[in-house]
């Protein structure tokens, strides 16, 4: 079980974020968007999607939940329905490297 950090967050808004090596990122992007069903049904509120500006075969995907559970929940199907299966990660180029994140705060500048 995931537990955040201190009794409550005000925003109250967890992130698995991952990020791996791509070989192709058209190749990828089509795969990752058939998910899509699969990340609303598992509690995704949103995504966003950036690769690094010195390699754009690394991409940082993070998912948006309501709660840590829920985004570890779905890291483990990630882990053994998606990455685990060739045909299910056609660009997958290395081992994805995975952490669930706690909102602390919004701001502007």
């Amino acid at each position: 079980m995931v537990q955040a950090c201190g009794s409550a967050h005000a925003h109250g808004m967890y992130t698995l974020q991952i990020e791996h090596p791509i070989s192709d990122y058209a190749v990828w992007k089509g795969a990752f968007d058939r998910f899509a069903t699969m990340r609303q049904a598992a509690g995704v509120r949103g995504h966003t999607v950036s690769r690094t500006v010195d390699d754009e075969r690394y991409v940082v995907i993070d998912l948006m939940f309501d709660t840590a559970e829920g985004a570890a929940e779905f890291r483990e199907v990630l882990r053994t329905r998606v990455w685990a299966i060739p045909a299910n990660s056609p660009a997958l180029a290395g081992e994805p490297v995975t952490r669930i994140l706690v909102r602390e705060e919004d701001g502007l500048g």
